[in-house]
Protein backbone atom coordinates (compact mmCIF):
# COMPACT_ATOMS: atom_id res chain seq x y z
CA UNK A 1 0.00 0.00 0.00
CA UNK A 2 2.97 2.58 1.05
CA UNK A 3 4.52 1.50 -2.36
CA UNK A 4 1.58 2.34 -4.46
CA UNK A 5 0.85 5.48 -2.35
CA UNK A 6 4.68 6.68 -3.35
CA UNK A 7 4.53 5.49 -7.30
CA UNK A 8 1.11 7.53 -7.15
CA UNK A 9 2.92 10.64 -5.54
CA UNK A 10 5.17 10.47 -8.06
CA UNK A 11 3.27 10.76 -10.80
CA UNK A 12 1.38 13.61 -9.32
CA UNK A 13 4.79 15.38 -9.41
CA UNK A 14 5.53 14.19 -12.82
CA UNK A 15 2.44 15.81 -13.79
CA UNK A 16 3.34 18.87 -11.87
CA UNK A 17 6.52 19.09 -13.02
CA UNK A 18 5.09 19.11 -16.37
CA UNK A 19 2.37 20.90 -15.80
CA UNK A 20 5.08 24.15 -14.30
CA UNK A 21 6.99 23.46 -17.63
CA UNK A 22 4.86 24.31 -20.13
CA UNK A 23 6.32 26.64 -22.74
CA UNK A 24 4.64 28.46 -25.65
CA UNK A 25 7.06 27.63 -28.95
CA UNK A 26 7.30 30.35 -31.64
CA UNK A 27 8.29 29.75 -34.84
CA UNK A 28 9.92 31.94 -36.59
CA UNK A 29 10.37 32.26 -40.17
CA UNK A 30 12.49 35.61 -41.86
CA UNK A 31 14.80 35.94 -44.81
CA UNK A 32 18.31 36.28 -43.13
CA UNK A 33 20.14 35.44 -46.60
CA UNK A 34 19.50 35.97 -49.99
CA UNK A 35 17.90 39.21 -51.91
CA UNK A 36 15.48 39.94 -48.99
CA UNK A 37 18.33 40.24 -46.40
CA UNK A 38 18.42 43.45 -45.51
CA UNK A 39 14.86 43.43 -44.24
CA UNK A 40 15.28 39.73 -42.74
CA UNK A 41 18.27 40.56 -40.15
CA UNK A 42 16.60 43.21 -38.82
CA UNK A 43 13.65 41.03 -37.84
CA UNK A 44 15.84 38.16 -36.80
CA UNK A 45 17.89 40.60 -34.51
CA UNK A 46 14.42 41.52 -33.34
CA UNK A 47 13.35 38.13 -32.23
CA UNK A 48 16.16 38.20 -29.48
CA UNK A 49 14.44 41.06 -27.97
CA UNK A 50 11.25 39.40 -27.16
CA UNK A 51 10.00 38.38 -23.97
CA UNK A 52 11.09 34.88 -22.72
CA UNK A 53 8.02 35.09 -20.37
CA UNK A 54 3.99 35.86 -21.17
CA UNK A 55 1.54 35.05 -18.66
CA UNK A 56 3.99 33.14 -16.38
CA UNK A 57 4.59 30.76 -19.34
CA UNK A 58 8.15 30.17 -20.83
CA UNK A 59 8.44 31.23 -24.39
CA UNK A 60 10.68 29.47 -26.97
CA UNK A 61 11.57 30.83 -30.01
CA UNK A 62 12.61 28.70 -33.08
CA UNK A 63 14.29 30.72 -35.62
CA UNK A 64 14.36 29.56 -39.33
CA UNK A 65 15.68 31.22 -42.63
CA UNK A 66 14.04 30.92 -45.92
CA UNK A 67 17.12 32.32 -47.81
CA UNK A 68 14.19 34.42 -49.71
CA UNK A 69 12.87 31.48 -51.27
CA UNK A 70 9.34 30.64 -51.99
CA UNK A 71 10.01 26.96 -51.29
CA UNK A 72 12.48 26.74 -48.20
CA UNK A 73 9.91 29.24 -46.52
CA UNK A 74 7.12 26.59 -47.05
CA UNK A 75 9.73 23.77 -45.89
CA UNK A 76 10.02 25.87 -42.91
CA UNK A 77 6.60 26.32 -41.65
CA UNK A 78 6.23 22.53 -42.17
CA UNK A 79 9.09 21.85 -40.00
CA UNK A 80 7.88 24.16 -37.59
CA UNK A 81 4.69 22.81 -37.38
CA UNK A 82 5.18 19.26 -37.60
CA UNK A 83 8.28 18.70 -35.79
CA UNK A 84 8.37 21.65 -33.03
CA UNK A 85 4.94 21.94 -32.74
CA UNK A 86 5.11 25.69 -31.98
CA UNK A 87 1.61 27.49 -31.21
CA UNK A 88 2.49 30.47 -33.81
CA UNK A 89 4.61 31.16 -36.41
CA UNK A 90 5.80 34.73 -37.01
CA UNK A 91 7.25 35.20 -40.88
CA UNK A 92 7.96 35.53 -42.95
CA UNK A 93 9.59 38.75 -44.39
CA UNK A 94 8.47 39.33 -48.02
CA UNK A 95 5.03 39.11 -49.43
CA UNK A 96 5.88 35.95 -51.67
CA UNK A 97 7.08 33.34 -49.12
CA UNK A 98 3.73 34.57 -46.88
CA UNK A 99 1.89 34.10 -49.15
CA UNK A 100 2.92 30.44 -50.12
CA UNK A 101 3.16 29.81 -45.95
CA UNK A 102 -1.03 30.43 -45.67
CA UNK A 103 -2.03 26.81 -46.72
CA UNK A 104 0.16 25.20 -44.33
CA UNK A 105 -0.71 27.31 -41.41
CA UNK A 106 -4.37 27.28 -41.75
CA UNK A 107 -4.60 23.43 -42.76
CA UNK A 108 -3.16 22.86 -39.28
CA UNK A 109 -5.20 25.69 -37.34
CA UNK A 110 -1.52 27.76 -36.35
CA UNK A 111 -2.37 31.62 -36.22
CA UNK A 112 0.67 33.49 -38.78
CA UNK A 113 1.52 36.68 -38.09
CA UNK A 114 3.38 38.01 -40.95
CA UNK A 115 6.25 40.78 -41.25
CA UNK A 116 5.41 41.37 -45.26
CA UNK A 117 3.29 44.11 -46.53
CA UNK A 118 0.66 42.64 -49.20
CA UNK A 119 -3.04 43.25 -48.57
CA UNK A 120 -3.36 39.74 -50.30
CA UNK A 121 -1.89 38.61 -47.25
CA UNK A 122 -4.96 38.88 -45.23
CA UNK A 123 -7.34 39.95 -47.59
CA UNK A 124 -10.08 38.93 -47.70
CA UNK A 125 -10.59 37.01 -44.67
CA UNK A 126 -11.54 33.67 -45.56
CA UNK A 127 -11.60 30.13 -43.68
CA UNK A 128 -7.54 30.16 -44.63
CA UNK A 129 -6.56 33.77 -43.70
CA UNK A 130 -8.22 33.60 -40.56
CA UNK A 131 -5.94 32.18 -39.56
CA UNK A 132 -3.64 35.00 -40.81
CA UNK A 133 -2.50 38.20 -39.42
CA UNK A 134 0.50 41.09 -40.63
CA UNK A 135 2.07 44.28 -39.07
CA UNK A 136 3.27 45.83 -42.55
CA UNK A 137 0.67 48.91 -43.38
CA UNK A 138 -1.08 47.62 -46.45
CA UNK A 139 -0.06 48.91 -50.37
CA UNK A 140 -3.02 50.95 -50.56
CA UNK A 141 -2.68 53.21 -47.31
CA UNK A 142 1.05 53.86 -48.61
CA UNK A 143 -0.35 54.36 -52.45
CA UNK A 144 -2.82 56.66 -51.31
CA UNK A 145 0.51 58.97 -49.66
CA UNK A 146 2.41 58.78 -52.59
CA UNK A 147 -0.44 59.97 -54.68
CA UNK A 148 -1.56 63.06 -52.31
CA UNK A 149 1.99 63.91 -52.30
CA UNK A 150 2.66 63.54 -56.13
CA UNK A 151 -0.60 65.94 -56.71
CA UNK A 152 0.27 68.34 -54.07
CA UNK A 153 3.64 68.54 -56.36
CA UNK A 154 1.64 69.23 -59.67
CA UNK A 155 2.86 65.97 -60.93
CA UNK A 156 0.43 64.56 -63.75
CA UNK A 157 2.47 61.11 -65.57
CA UNK A 158 3.80 58.53 -63.75
CA UNK A 159 6.04 55.77 -64.67
CA UNK A 160 6.17 52.61 -62.60
CA UNK A 161 8.47 50.11 -62.36
CA UNK A 162 8.15 47.10 -60.02
CA UNK A 163 9.46 43.50 -59.07
CA UNK A 164 7.78 41.01 -60.91
CA UNK A 165 6.51 38.81 -58.24
CA UNK A 166 3.42 39.29 -55.42
CA UNK A 167 4.90 42.79 -54.19
CA UNK A 168 5.66 44.36 -57.27
CA UNK A 169 2.09 43.16 -58.90
CA UNK A 170 0.16 44.44 -55.68
CA UNK A 171 1.63 47.80 -55.66
CA UNK A 172 0.57 48.25 -59.60
CA UNK A 173 -2.47 47.32 -58.80
CA UNK A 174 -2.91 49.51 -56.06
CA UNK A 175 -1.49 52.28 -57.49
CA UNK A 176 -2.59 51.92 -60.44
CA UNK A 177 -6.20 52.06 -59.46
CA UNK A 178 -6.09 54.87 -57.24
CA UNK A 179 -3.52 57.15 -59.49
CA UNK A 180 -6.36 56.75 -62.70
CA UNK A 181 -9.15 57.45 -60.39
CA UNK A 182 -7.31 60.60 -58.93
CA UNK A 183 -6.94 61.90 -62.50
CA UNK A 184 -2.91 60.86 -62.75
CA UNK A 185 -1.69 59.09 -65.75
CA UNK A 186 0.13 55.70 -66.17
CA UNK A 187 2.81 56.72 -68.74
CA UNK A 188 4.87 53.59 -68.35
CA UNK A 189 4.66 50.53 -66.62
CA UNK A 190 8.08 48.20 -66.23
CA UNK A 191 9.01 45.00 -63.83
CA UNK A 192 11.95 43.81 -63.13
CA UNK A 193 13.25 40.42 -60.93
CA UNK A 194 14.66 40.69 -57.61
CA UNK A 195 17.53 39.02 -58.85
CA UNK A 196 18.43 41.28 -61.76
CA UNK A 197 21.64 42.51 -62.30
CA UNK A 198 20.82 44.97 -65.40
CA UNK A 199 17.73 46.90 -65.73
CA UNK A 200 18.84 48.90 -68.90
CA UNK A 201 16.17 48.30 -70.85
CA UNK A 202 13.04 48.83 -68.79
CA UNK A 203 14.70 52.34 -67.78
CA UNK A 204 15.13 53.40 -71.02
CA UNK A 205 10.98 52.58 -71.91
CA UNK A 206 10.70 54.71 -69.17
CA UNK A 207 12.49 57.46 -70.04
CA UNK A 208 11.35 57.74 -73.85
CA UNK A 209 8.01 58.06 -71.88
CA UNK A 210 8.98 61.12 -70.33
CA UNK A 211 6.60 60.83 -67.00
CA UNK A 212 7.15 63.88 -64.61
CA UNK A 213 7.48 61.36 -61.64
CA UNK A 214 8.47 57.33 -61.42
CA UNK A 215 7.51 54.98 -58.60
CA UNK A 216 9.69 52.01 -58.26
CA UNK A 217 8.38 49.57 -56.53
CA UNK A 218 10.65 47.22 -55.05
CA UNK A 219 11.77 46.43 -51.35
CA UNK A 220 15.70 46.37 -49.39
CA UNK A 221 18.88 46.69 -51.46
CA UNK A 222 17.71 45.79 -54.98
CA UNK A 223 15.00 48.41 -55.15
CA UNK A 224 18.23 50.18 -55.61
CA UNK A 225 18.97 49.41 -59.37
CA UNK A 226 16.88 51.27 -61.27
CA UNK A 227 17.00 54.07 -59.53
CA UNK A 228 20.76 54.41 -59.56
CA UNK A 229 20.04 53.47 -63.35
CA UNK A 230 17.45 56.64 -63.96
CA UNK A 231 20.08 58.54 -62.22
CA UNK A 232 22.59 57.22 -64.26
CA UNK A 233 20.41 58.30 -67.67
CA UNK A 234 19.83 61.25 -66.58
CA UNK A 235 16.46 61.47 -65.43
CA UNK A 236 15.52 64.74 -63.46
CA UNK A 237 12.20 64.20 -62.62
CA UNK A 238 10.84 63.15 -59.19
CA UNK A 239 11.68 59.59 -58.09
CA UNK A 240 9.45 57.58 -55.30
CA UNK A 241 10.01 54.49 -53.52
CA UNK A 242 7.71 52.20 -51.52
CA UNK A 243 8.17 51.70 -47.52
CA UNK A 244 10.02 48.28 -48.76
CA UNK A 245 13.10 50.70 -48.60
CA UNK A 246 12.95 51.96 -45.12
CA UNK A 247 16.23 51.12 -44.05
CA UNK A 248 20.06 52.09 -44.01
CA UNK A 249 21.13 49.23 -46.43
CA UNK A 250 19.08 50.80 -49.00
CA UNK A 251 20.71 54.18 -48.27
CA UNK A 252 24.43 52.09 -48.41
CA UNK A 253 23.81 50.56 -51.74
CA UNK A 254 21.92 53.61 -53.41
CA UNK A 255 23.92 56.44 -52.17
CA UNK A 256 23.89 60.16 -53.69
CA UNK A 257 21.57 58.56 -56.44
CA UNK A 258 18.79 58.37 -53.66
CA UNK A 259 19.02 62.09 -52.70
CA UNK A 260 15.78 63.75 -53.23
CA UNK A 261 14.06 60.51 -53.14
CA UNK A 262 10.57 60.29 -51.23
CA UNK A 263 8.68 57.35 -49.48
CA UNK A 264 5.80 56.71 -47.35
CA UNK A 265 7.25 54.58 -44.31
CA UNK A 266 6.03 54.04 -40.50
CA UNK A 267 6.34 56.43 -38.15
CA UNK A 268 9.10 54.37 -36.50
CA UNK A 269 11.66 55.72 -39.02
CA UNK A 270 11.64 59.13 -37.84
CA UNK A 271 10.68 58.41 -34.52
CA UNK A 272 12.24 61.35 -33.14
CA UNK A 273 11.18 63.66 -35.49
CA UNK A 274 7.70 63.60 -35.02
CA UNK A 275 6.00 66.14 -32.61
CA UNK A 276 4.69 65.26 -29.46
CA UNK A 277 0.93 65.43 -29.97
CA UNK A 278 1.54 62.13 -31.94
CA UNK A 279 0.58 58.88 -30.50
CA UNK A 280 2.78 56.67 -32.15
CA UNK A 281 5.81 58.82 -30.59
CA UNK A 282 6.18 56.99 -27.48
CA UNK A 283 6.12 53.88 -28.69
CA UNK A 284 7.72 54.08 -31.40
CA UNK A 285 10.69 55.01 -29.60
CA UNK A 286 10.10 52.52 -26.86
CA UNK A 287 11.45 49.82 -29.76
CA UNK A 288 14.29 52.25 -31.33
CA UNK A 289 15.98 52.80 -27.69
CA UNK A 290 15.78 48.63 -27.10
CA UNK A 291 16.91 48.14 -30.78
CA UNK A 292 19.81 50.75 -30.85
CA UNK A 293 20.75 49.65 -26.78
CA UNK A 294 21.67 46.25 -28.52
CA UNK A 295 22.96 46.81 -31.77
CA UNK A 296 24.20 50.45 -31.94
CA UNK A 297 23.28 53.84 -32.51
CA UNK A 298 21.56 54.52 -35.85
CA UNK A 299 21.10 50.90 -36.27
CA UNK A 300 17.04 50.91 -36.27
CA UNK A 301 15.26 49.86 -39.76
CA UNK A 302 11.00 49.88 -40.17
CA UNK A 303 11.83 46.15 -41.01
CA UNK A 304 12.97 45.31 -37.39
CA UNK A 305 9.72 46.90 -36.50
CA UNK A 306 7.43 45.14 -37.93
CA UNK A 307 8.69 42.08 -36.57
CA UNK A 308 8.69 43.90 -32.81
CA UNK A 309 5.19 44.57 -33.78
CA UNK A 310 4.73 41.24 -34.05
CA UNK A 311 5.62 40.12 -30.86
CA UNK A 312 3.42 42.75 -29.41
CA UNK A 313 1.03 41.38 -30.83
CA UNK A 314 1.21 37.96 -29.97
CA UNK A 315 2.19 39.45 -25.86
CA UNK A 316 -0.77 41.00 -25.71
CA UNK A 317 -2.98 38.05 -27.02
CA UNK A 318 -1.08 35.09 -25.14
CA UNK A 319 -2.21 35.90 -21.73
CA UNK A 320 -6.39 35.90 -23.28
CA UNK A 321 -5.74 32.25 -24.56
CA UNK A 322 -3.91 30.93 -21.28
CA UNK A 323 -7.64 31.51 -19.82
CA UNK A 324 -8.87 29.11 -22.14
CA UNK A 325 -6.30 26.44 -22.88
CA UNK A 326 -2.77 25.27 -22.61
CA UNK A 327 0.28 26.08 -24.77
CA UNK A 328 0.69 22.77 -26.83
CA UNK A 329 -2.90 22.46 -28.12
CA UNK A 330 -4.84 22.98 -30.69
CA UNK A 331 -7.21 24.59 -28.17
CA UNK A 332 -4.75 26.66 -27.86
CA UNK A 333 -3.79 27.84 -31.06
CA UNK A 334 -7.94 28.02 -31.61
CA UNK A 335 -7.62 30.57 -28.84
CA UNK A 336 -4.59 32.43 -29.75
CA UNK A 337 -5.93 33.35 -33.12
CA UNK A 338 -9.80 34.40 -31.41
CA UNK A 339 -7.52 36.95 -29.28
CA UNK A 340 -5.48 38.42 -31.96
CA UNK A 341 -8.55 39.22 -33.75
CA UNK A 342 -10.40 41.05 -30.35
CA UNK A 343 -6.94 43.23 -30.17
CA UNK A 344 -7.97 46.81 -29.73
CA UNK A 345 -5.84 50.35 -29.21
CA UNK A 346 -2.28 48.75 -28.75
CA UNK A 347 0.07 50.98 -29.43
CA UNK A 348 2.91 49.44 -31.82
CA UNK A 349 6.28 50.87 -32.92
CA UNK A 350 4.30 51.41 -36.50
CA UNK A 351 0.75 52.37 -35.63
CA UNK A 352 -2.19 51.90 -33.33
CA UNK A 353 -3.61 48.23 -33.47
CA UNK A 354 -7.05 47.61 -33.73
CA UNK A 355 -8.09 43.90 -35.12
CA UNK A 356 -11.75 43.34 -36.47
CA UNK A 357 -13.06 39.72 -37.76
CA UNK A 358 -12.38 41.65 -41.03
CA UNK A 359 -9.55 43.21 -40.77
CA UNK A 360 -6.56 41.60 -39.61
CA UNK A 361 -3.83 44.60 -39.81
CA UNK A 362 -5.70 46.97 -37.76
CA UNK A 363 -3.80 50.19 -38.72
CA UNK A 364 -4.77 53.18 -39.91
CA UNK A 365 -3.47 56.32 -41.25
CA UNK A 366 -1.66 57.07 -37.70
CA UNK A 367 0.41 54.37 -39.51
CA UNK A 368 2.28 56.48 -41.90
CA UNK A 369 3.80 59.77 -42.33
CA UNK A 370 6.17 60.69 -45.62
CA UNK A 371 9.75 60.59 -45.97
CA UNK A 372 12.59 62.31 -48.20
CA UNK A 373 15.95 61.22 -48.19
CA UNK A 374 18.34 63.66 -47.40
CA UNK A 375 21.88 64.26 -46.61
CA UNK A 376 22.32 60.85 -46.62
CA UNK A 377 19.03 59.87 -44.14
CA UNK A 378 15.50 60.21 -43.25
CA UNK A 379 14.02 63.46 -43.26
CA UNK A 380 9.95 63.70 -42.55
CA UNK A 381 7.93 65.82 -44.83
CA UNK A 382 5.22 68.01 -42.34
Amino acid sequence: MKLRTNVLAAIGLAFAAGAAQAEIVVGVVVSATGPAASLGIPERNTIALMPTTIGGEKVRYVVLDDASDTTSAVKNVRKLISEDKVDVVLGSTITPNSLAMIDVVAENQTPMISMAASSKIVEPVDEKKRWVYKTPQNDQQMATAIIEHMLDAGVKTVGFIGFADAYGEGWLQQFQTIAEARGLKMAAVERYNRTDTSVTGQVLKLISARPEAVLIAGSGTPAALPQKALKERGYTGKIYQTHGVANNDFLRVCGKDCEGTFLPAGPVLVADQLPASNPVRKSALEYVAKYEKAHGEGSVSTFGAHAWDAGLLMTAAVPEALKKAKPGSKEFRAALRDALEGIKELPGAHGIFNMSPTDHLGLDQRARVMVQIQNGGWKLVK
